[in-house]
C-alpha cells in the first residue's frame, strides 16, 4: 500500500530539481524495489568522475514522533540540502555524494525507534518496516546505478554519519555491517555505544547493547575483526544533558537497567567513559572525543575534524599502493 501512495505535488517540486552548490534528487520506490520508503540524493557540483566515489549516507532523524510521512520528507530534505547537518556539510567539503533515507518514525507505534535503529524496529518482520538496515543498502545499490548513469562510479562500501538517534543508529548499523561500511562518524550518542561484545560481568549483551544475539536477530554472526577494523569517530559534548536511556522509546526496562548497572547511570563522564575504555580494550580502530564547552551540538570545530577524519580515509584509499 504504502508503494501506491504516490507524492505527485512533492516529486513534481524536487525530483531532479536543481539546488544551491549540487543537484538534489528524490526516489520513491517502485513495486519491484527491494525498499519500501523514499530517499534524497545530494549530489554536490563537480563530483568526480575520473574516480571512483564514496558516497556519504545520513541516516534521517525527523526529531519527532508523527504518523504523516510527508513531515519526515521534508525533514529528510533540509537534511540532505542544509550545510547546518552534518552528513551535506561533510558532503560539500569532501565533493561527494550524499544520501538520507526517509523511515518514518510513528506516534502511533511510538515504541518502534526507527531512527535510533533500536531492537523494536529490527524485531520487525512486516514489511514495510522489516529491516530497515537492509532497506537502506539497497537505497545505496539504487543510487549507485543513477550514479553510474550521471558518470560517476562509486565504491562498495560508503561513508556513514549521524547526530543523535541517527548517531545511535550510523553506531549500530557499524557493528550490523562493517563490510559495507568504509569509515563512520557519530555523536551526541547519549554517552552508549553498542559494545562489540557478547557479555559484560557475565551477562549477557543482547542487540542493541552487545552482539550476542545478532545472528539469531539477523541471520549473520557479528563480523567482528571487520568491526575492529573499520574506522570510527565518536563524539560527545560535555555539556550534554541530552540522554535517551531513561525513555521507553529508545530503550526498554530491561535494557535501561542493564545500561545503568554495567555502563553507568551517569551519562557523562562515567558512561561514555566506559564505553570508550571499552572500545579501547577490545582494539576497536575508533578516536572517541569528549569536546568540552558544547552541548547536544555540532559546532564548526567539531565539524571539521569530521571533515579532517574522513578525508584522511578517503585519501588512504586513494594512495597508490607502493611498489
Amino acid at each position: 500500500m504504502l508503494k501506491r501512495l504516490l507524492y505527485f505535488v512533492l516529486l513534481g517540486f524536487i525530483a531532479g530539481c536543481s539546488n544551491p552548490g549540487g543537484e538534489l534528487l528524490f526516489i520513491e520506490p517502485k513495486e519491484t524495489d527491494a525498499f519500501q520508503y523514499p530517499y534524497f540524493l545530494f549530489i554536490p557540483k563537480g563530483v568526480s568522475t575520473d574516480e571512483k566515489a564514496f558516497v556519504l549516507i545520513e541516516p534521517n532523524n525527523s526529531g519527532f514522533a508523527d504518523d504523516d510521512l510527508q513531515n519526515h520528507i521534508e525533514k529528510a530534505k533540509r537534511t540532505a540540502t542544509k550545510d547546518f547537518y552534518l552528513g551535506n556539510y561533510v558532503a560539500r567539503k569532501l565533493n561527494c555524494p550524499l544520501l538520507v533515507p526517509v523511515f518514518p518514525r510513528s506516534k502511533t507505534n511510538w515504541k518502534i525507534y526507527t531512527h535510533a535503529l533500536d531492537r523494536d524496529v529490527m524485531l520487525q518482520e512486516e514489511q514495510p518496516l522489516k529491516r530497515i538496515d537492509l532497506q537502506l543498502i539497497e537505497m545505496y545499490k539504487h543510487a549507485q546505478n543513477l550514479l553510474t548513469d550521471k558518470g560517476i562510479p562509486s565504491h562498495y562500501q560508503f561513508l556513514l554519519s549521524g547526530f543523535s538517534a541517527s548517531g545511535t543508529f550510523a553506531n549500530r548499523f557499524t557493528l550490523l555491517h562493517p563490510d559495507r561500511v568504509r569509515a563512520v562518524a557519530a555523536g551526541g550518542l547519549n554517552g552508549l555505544l553498542m559494545l562489540p561484545e557478547n557479555s559484560l560481568d557475565e551477562e549477557i549483551l543482547n542487540y542493541p547493547i552487545g552482539t550476542n544475539d545478532m545472528k539469531e536477530l539477523t541471520g549473520s554472526a557479528f563480523q567482528k575483526e571487520t568491526f575492529l577494523k573499520t574506522p570510527q569517530f565518536y563524539f560527545m559534548g560535555q555539556l550534554d544533558d541530552n540522554d535517551a536511556v531513561p525513555y521507553d522509546d529508545a530503550f526498554s526496562q530491561a535494557e535501561r537497567e542493564q545500561i545503568f548497572k554495567l555502563l553507568g547511570e551517569q551519562m557523562l563522564p562515567k558512561r561514555w567513559k566506559t564505553c570508550s575504555r571499552m572500545y579501547q580494550n577490545a582494539g576497536v580502530n575508533a578516536d572517541i572525543r569528549l569536546y568540552e564547552n558544547i552541548g547536544h551540538e555540532h559546532p564548526q570545530e567539531v565539524k571539521e575534524d569530521v571533515v579532517a577524519f574522513f578525508e584522511e580515509v578517503v585519501n588512504e584509499n586513494q594512495t597508490p599502493p607502493p611498489l
